[in-house]
């Protein structure tokens, strides 16, 4: 069995074990941005739904699916009235994945209709404070002093890029590193120096500690620097539930032929 079907096995074992559907599944971790390595783990995300009689109830009921990483395997999911009340809120990670170039299962048009929606739904506010606090968070962990943990180089230096994505007027920010990379950064030392990173990991080199990259880690604090006190002023995201409503009543009726 292959990795693609061992995923596409597992989703339907999901889909027996809880009495769900899975509306959409995708890659979310380092394939999806590009540059996997060897030994990467497969980041299964996916969307679900419950039948009817499931919501219609006063008790609170959990909305993830989590499973403990198997091997090579990491797989969790949100239920779709979950996923729909955090896209109202612009979550960038949920964004990412309905960006995803890896989709393992889109068998109901659920996650199409919410690209469709992205554009009125989507926040630069929300999505850049998302995206510092990822940047201040992994460099604050990782990236201080003279010797850093070379991979990690990349969780900060992406939601940076999607940051100036942003800035720059460009609109939800992709999934895939290389197109924040192209269209973000100017041709010089610093962008050879990420695509030397890029292409090592995609080679399977272990980026474990080493010492610092000047040229990036300059990039990165410069940024921080920056950043750290910007107030953003764009314009908020909607706040209707319409649309939205729309899409899990519909997608109730597809999925299991009620409501």
């Amino acid at each position: 069995m292959t990795i693609i079907e061992n995923i596409q096995s597992r989703l339907k074992e999901i889909e027996m074990n809880h009495r769900v559907r899975v509306v959409y599944a995708c890659e979310s971790g380092s394939r999806a941005w590009g540059f996997p390595s060897a030994d990467s783990d497969y980041d299964v995300r996916f969307i679900y739904l419950h039948p009817e009689s499931w919501y219609l109830s006063v008790k609170d009921k959990p909305d993830v699916i989590e499973y403990p990483v198997d091997g090579l395997l990491d797989i969790s999911g949100w239920d779709l009235r979950k996923a729909l009340q955090l896209f109202r809120k612009s979550n960038p990670p949920l964004l990412e994945w309905l960006d995803s170039p890896i989709v393992y299962s889109e068998p109901y048009p659920i996650a199409a209709q919410m690209r469709e929606l992205a554009k009125i739904y989507y926040s630069p506010t929300a999505c850049i404070y998302h995206y510092l606090h990822m940047a201040e968070g992994n460099h604050r962990q990782y990236l201080k002093g003279e010797l850093v943990w070379i991979k990690k180089y990349f969780y900060v230096l992406r939601p940076i890029l999607a940051i100036q994505w942003i800035e720059q007027g460009y609109g939800v920010a992709p999934t895939a590193f290389g197109l924040l990379l192209d269209r973000v950064l100017q041709p010089g030392e610093l962008k050879d120096e990420i695509r030397k990173l890029m292409d090592l990991k995609r080679e399977g080199v272990e980026l474990n500690y080493g010492p610092r990259i000047q040229v990036i880690s300059e990039f990165i604090e410069s940024e921080l620097n920056r950043l750290e006190n910007k107030k953003a002023d764009y314009k908020s995201a909607a706040a209707s539930y319409e649309q939205l409503d729309k899409i899990f009543q519909d997608g109730l009726r597809e999925v299991w032929g009620q409501v």
